[in-house]
C-alpha cells in the first residue's frame, strides 16, 4: 500500500484539525507516494529508536510526540534532529506524528480504559462534534472508593510502572478521578471544576503539586512516558485490525530515567 493510503486513514481516525494550534502533526518527513510494508511505532523518535527501526527494516515510523515542533533553518549532522532527518531520508523511511489530535481522539479514552473509570466525562473540552464533545483527559468514578495510597498503587499496577509520585494524604479516601496523560498540570483547574478528588497525570513539579493539594486535589504523578507509552500497543492493535497485510512493530518499552 502507499503511504498516502495509510495517512489518509490516520487523518480520518485522528483528524489533524483536532490538534492544538502550537502542535505539529501529520507526515513530517517522506514521500506519500512510496510503498509502505512495515510500520514502526514509538512514543518519541530518539536516535536509539530510529536505529531500532532501521534494524527492523521498517519503511514508516509513527510516533506520538513530533520530532519537529518548529521551523528548522538547517538540516545537517551537527545536531540530533538534523541527524535524524538525514537518517530517515537515507533509509527511505517516512515519518508521521499524531500528538494532541491523538490525545483528543484516542489517548483520553484509552487512559480511562486502563483505569476502568465509570461515568466518564471529557475533562477539558476542545471541540464540539456532531456525536459528542471531544477534548483532553477524562474524569469519572474509580471502580470502587479507595485510599489515596491504594489509588496510587492501582495506577502503578494498571500501567505496569516502576514508580509513581503521590501528592496528598495517603490515607484520604478518593472515588472521583481525573486523568490526562503526558504533561497535564495546565488542566488542574478543570479537574477541580469537575469535582475530582485525585488527578492522575505526569510532569508535576514541586509547586504545582503542593498548590493542587492546598486546593483539595490530590495528585498522582505517573510520569510523562509512564502515562503515554500505551500509545504504541493501542495503535498497533488498530493498524493490524484495519490493515492485516501490514507488518506493525513497536519500539522497546524503556523508561527514559533510572531510579537509584
Amino acid at each position: 500500500m502507499k503511504v498516502r493510503e495509510l495517512t489518509d486513514w490516520l487523518e480520518g481516525e485522528y483528524p489533524g484539525n483536532m490538534a492544538e494550534d502550537w502542535d505539529n502533526v501529520g507526515l513530517l518527513v517522506g514521500d506519500d507516494g512510496q510503498e509502505v510494508h512495515h510500520v514502526f511505532l514509538a512514543l518519541d523518535l530518539t536516535e536509539a529508536v530510529l536505529e531500532e527501526a532501521v534494524k527492523a527494516q521498517a519503511d514508516m515510523i509513527i510516533t506520538h510526540h513530533p520530532m519537529i515542533f518548529r521551523g528548522m533553518k538547517k538540516i545537517n549532522n551537527h545536531d540530533f534532529t538534523g541527524r535524524k532527518v538525514l537518517s530517515l531520508i537515507r533509509h527511505n523511511i517516512s515519518y508521521f506524528a499524531m500528538h494532541t489530535n491523538y490525545d483528543v481522539m484516542g489517548m483520553a479514552e484509552l487512559s480511562a480504559d486502563y483505569l476502568k473509570l465509570k461515568e466518564r466525562q471529557v475533562l477539558s473540552v476542545t471541540a464540539e462534534t456532531e456525536q459528542r464533545p471531544q477534548g483532553l483527559g477524562r474524569v469519572g468514578k474509580l471502580p470502587e472508593p479507595m485510599s489515596l495510597k491504594e489509588c496510587a498503587l492501582y495506577v502503578k499496577e494498571a500501567l505496569s510502572l516502576n514508580d509513581v509520585r503521590l501528592y496528598g494524604e495517603p490515607e484520604q479516601m478518593v472515588e472521583t478521578a481525573a486523568v490526562c496523560t503526558g504533561s497535564g498540570k495546565s488542566m488542574i483547574p478543570d479537574a477541580l471544576k469537575k469535582g475530582a478528588q485525585v488527578y492522575i497525570t505526569g510532569d508535576i513539579d514541586h509547586h504545582t503539586g503542593i498548590d493542587a493539594t492546598a486546593q483539595g486535589l490530590a495528585v498522582i504523578d505517573a510520569g510523562h512516558y509512564g502515562t503515554e507509552y500505551i500509545f504504541m500497543e493501542a495503535v498497533s492493535r488498530k493498524l493490524s485490525a484495519e490493515f492485516p497485510e501490514l507488518k506493525v512493530s513497536c519500539a522497546r518499552i524503556v523508561s527514559p530515567y533510572t531510579l537509584l
